[in-house]
């Protein structure tokens, strides 16, 4: 067993009783765990659940909150989960380690148009530019997520060293009293968070770094454990086609106010704050195109030791 072999199956074993200790399902059950965390970028499974979809498929899904991205592959791995959402990065660092998962379905994407995540610097800490994020200690809410892999991007896009800059993992509810206590000088966070922090004068935007990103690459993949496929092949189609429904549901302007309370209900978002948070555009099937984009990405970053049959990780 290799080292990152060795590493997995111990952040498995973890992560199995940290996620509030969700029952185990059976295997052919058409029973569903789903992981998700607190972005937009769930919303149309969201929709699926509040406008029945999964429920005229015969699906029974239980959407579970899970405060880590970075979790969710172990706690899919230990049965704790049948499906859950993690950001490309975290799925393929996860396969990169020895767990054999496939996506079935994606959830967001990413658009320049899109404002709702960036660099949250403290109060009073004079961050302004990617070269003043040196020797600073930043907050990601999943060492190896999205954001984090994203941020190191633009960092290095920007002339900047990613490895002189001190990341540690936060949850996003975290990240306004870790600014406010000083023990970070940044955190790379995404609304509702982030506009919360601004709005309390916490912190305030440094760059809103997201929108260097290329256009319609996933934020998060729905993913499962091949064998969970294998043996539920129905489940796994009606969960992708729920989603897509729903994706097609968000797409309809007429159904905003519908798409924003599925939200609010699963993130807890108060009303105010739930009228002007920015929704990913929904991607609800993954391409290998897509999955190559952050392979590369992720490999000019070190993060991954193995060469990935991308055609193999799609269900």
């Amino acid at each position: 067993m290799t080292r990152i072999q060795r590493r997995t199956l111990l952040t498995a074993m973890g992560a199995a009783a940290a996620v509030h200790a969700l029952p185990v399902r059976a295997q052919g059950s058409s029973e569903i765990v789903f992981g998700y965390t607190a972005v937009t970028d769930f919303a149309s499974v969201f929709v699926a659940a509040e406008e029945g979809y999964f429920k005229k498929r015969n699906l029974d899904v239980e959407c579970k909150f899970i405060p880590l991205n970075s979790t969710i592959p172990a706690a899919i791995q230990s049965d704790s989960l049948q499906l859950g959402g993690p950001t490309p990065s975290v799925f393929l660092q996860a396969v990169d380690g020895g767990l054999d998962l496939q996506a079935v379905a994606g959830g967001g994407l990413t658009s320049k148009t899109l404002t709702g995540f960036g660099l949250v610097a403290r109060a009073g800490s004079g961050i302004k530019t990617a070269q003043d994020c040196v020797g600073k200690k930043i907050g990601v809410p999943g060492l190896g997520a999205f954001l984090h892999v994203t941020f190191r991007a633009w960092l290095k896009d920007s002339g900047v060293d990613y490895r002189k800059v001190n990341f540690i993992e936060a949850a996003f509810p975290q990240h306004a009293d870790l600014l406010r206590g000083g023990s970070v000088d940044a955190v790379v966070s995404a609304d509702p968070f982030m506009s919360r922090i601004t709005d309390s004068g916490a912190g305030y935007v440094a760059s809103y770094y997201s929108t260097f990103l290329p256009e319609n690459k996933h934020t998060i993949v729905h993913v499962a454990k091949r064998e969970w496929v294998q043996k539920n092949p129905a489940a796994a189609k009606s969960f992708r086609e729920a989603v897509q429904e729903g994706a097609a549901f968000m797409q309809q302007p007429r159904n905003d106010a519908k798409v924003r309370a599925a939200i609010g209900k699963y993130i807890k978002l108060p009303a105010d704050v739930l009228a002007k948070v920015q929704i990913s555009p929904p991607g609800p099937t993954v391409s290998e195109q897509q999955l190559a984009y952050w392979v590369g990405l992720m490999k000019e970053q070190d993060m991954l030791k193995t060469s990935l049959d991308i055609s193999k990780l799609i269900a």
